[in-house]
């Protein structure tokens, strides 16, 4: 959590994708990137993911959220985001730590991608073996 000139900016991240957002009091409106949420991420589904912390802890409409994205894919992005909301939820009124944690948004995802390995064409995937 960055603090600058009564602004606080929490990071998240997903894989290669990171989040740093700013929540203030306002009307629910969501800015990634300079563009709505609705223009950025163009799947329904994301935007229900994204706004999913804001729903179980009934915030929604009370927050407005601006969002500077960098990295990885959409899908990626989009958990990150949904990542830095929940913590900044969090550090604002501990109350919310319970329904998100039972949701399981306070945990961040480890998983990233293997690295291809020598003797490998990718990650796991193995020339083609002839016994002949």
């Amino acid at each position: 959590m960055l603090k600058k000139k009564n602004k606080t900016v929490i990071a998240g991240k997903r894989k290669t994708a990171v989040a740093r957002i700013q929540l203030r009091v306002g009307s629910g409106k969501v800015v990634v990137n300079g563009k709505s949420l609705k223009e950025y991420f163009n799947r329904d589904a994301l935007v229900e993911r994204i706004l999913s912390p804001l729903v179980i802890t009934e915030q929604k409409g009370k927050w407005d959220i601006v969002a500077r994205l960098s990295g990885g894919g959409k899908t990626g992005q989009a958990e990150a985001l949904r990542f830095s909301i929940a913590k900044y939820l969090r550090s604002l009124n501990e109350k919310f730590r319970v329904p998100l944690k039972r949701f399981k948004l306070l945990t961040r995802d480890p998983r990233k991608v293997q690295r291809k390995l020598f003797g490998h064409k990718k990650a796991r995937k193995s020339f083609q073996f002839s016994k002949r």
